[in-house]
């Protein structure tokens, strides 16, 4: 890979840390959510508060976290406060600006399901839960929604409906960007990445995808945001 070039897991974290206002509040999960803050922070963004669910508040690590119990978090946070102080005052009293989802599979308007595939009473895949997923859709003032395109992730109707999409503001995926559009709040296609044709992200989705009419591409990586990313290194990497 030359120096310009970048894969979709980049083009992911760089579309949505770029989508991230200075000072912004952000309840960060571990994975390319983490990546996008963290890349905020060291480029255009430098006062984007880090707030991880283990209850580290204004978290800077160097590196990036193998999980929100890592101690790095801990010992680069503003404060530490308890998982109910956490939820009770800083989510529930909406005092986060931007919450972080990932999912199972996710609806046209934004539903999603973290809880099981196929029946809830004999699930074929039995998947971790809602955890803190639907507070944070519920109780942060907007959510960005990070997933990979494909028909059993985008799919016409949920098997549960973990967490409420009111909030989704923007989903970003490997091949382009979907918004809220309408009075319905359907799930658009606004952009597609770099090299990617809008029937690809059709094909991806498992209902008839609305495509804007003023469908753009993303903005490619910039050299200086390839360089802040790749120096985000995860801790323990070789």
């Amino acid at each position: 890979m030359t120096r310009h070039e970048h894969t979709a897991d980049e083009m992911m974290a760089v579309e949505a840390a770029r989508r991230l206002r200075e000072g912004s509040v952000c309840f960060v999960g571990i994975g390319l959510p983490s990546l996008a803050c963290n890349l905020a922070r060291a480029t255009h963004a430098p006062e984007t508060v880090l707030v991880y669910e283990s209850g580290t508040i204004g978290a800077k690590p160097t590196e990036l976290p193998l999980s929100i119990g890592d101690g790095v978090l801990a010992e680069t946070a503003d404060v530490v406060v308890s998982v109910p102080e956490m939820f009770a005052y800083w989510l529930q009293g909406e005092r986060i600006d931007v919450g972080f989802l990932g999912a199972a599979q996710i609806d046209r308007h934004g539903n999603l399901n973290s809880t099981v595939i196929g029946s809830y009473d004999a699930p074929k895949v039995r998947l971790p839960g809602g955890g803190g997923a639907p507070e944070i859709a519920t109780q942060a003032r907007e959510v960005f929604v990070m997933l990979r395109h494909s028909r059993r992730t985008f799919v016409e109707r949920l098997d549960f409906r973990t967490s409420s999409g009111e909030r989704v503001s923007v989903v970003v995926t490997d091949l382009g960007v979907l918004e809220p559009r309408g009075s319905e709040r359907e799930l658009t296609l606004t952009h597609v990445h770099p090299g990617v044709d809008p029937e690809r992200a059709r094909e991806a989705t498992g209902w008839p995808l609305r495509v804007a009419a003023d469908l753009r591409e993303t903005p490619p990586p910039s050299e200086r945001e390839l360089t802040a990313l790749r120096s985000l290194e995860t801790k323990g990497a070789e």
